[in-house]
């Protein structure tokens, strides 16, 4: 059982190919939602991986400030099917959180979130800053964390 932070050059081959495929496995199969999964941003995030017996079951991307927003975010938040409901996704939301606050010294946290998942995003200090939206058809709500809500 392992957290590894990786940046995009220090992802193996390998390594990357698990992470693409349980992403797409997640977010366009069992979602049913097909959209640009490979956006252009990997090489320049963090990529926080937890591993059981060399399977990827939960990940997250931290994408730096000024690459997507003025302040950094978290995204492609996933856990593996089997593997839910084992608390995994709370560990590497905390993972998330704290790193871009440590490592990054932010006070503010972006994401877009799927509106299903807006309490337990609220559950971590994020607060909903737009209205819902569709995005590729799933409904989503922009939130932010801001450091002085801990």
């Amino acid at each position: 059982m392992t957290w590894k932070v990786y940046r995009f050059g220090e992802l193996t081959t390998k390594k990357l190919y698990e992470v693409l495929k349980l992403r797409v496995d997640v977010f366009v199969v069992e979602q049913n939602c097909a959209y640009p999964e490979i956006d252009g941003l990997d090489s320049q995030c963090i990529h926080l991986v937890y591993s059981e017996n060399e399977t990827i079951l939960a990940y997250a991307r931290l994408v730096p400030a000024g690459t997507k927003y003025e302040v950094p975010s978290i995204g492609r938040v996933v856990v593996r099917e089997e593997a839910r409901g084992r608390g995994l996704a709370s560990q590497l939301l905390k993972r998330c959180i704290a790193y871009i606050s440590e490592e990054w010294k932010a006070d503010a946290i972006k994401l877009q979130g799927q509106v299903y998942l807006e309490e337990f995003y609220q559950s971590f200090g994020f607060q909903s800053i737009s209205d819902y939206y569709d995005e590729d058809g799933i409904p989503h709500v922009d939130m932010e964390w801001i450091r002085d809500y801990l």
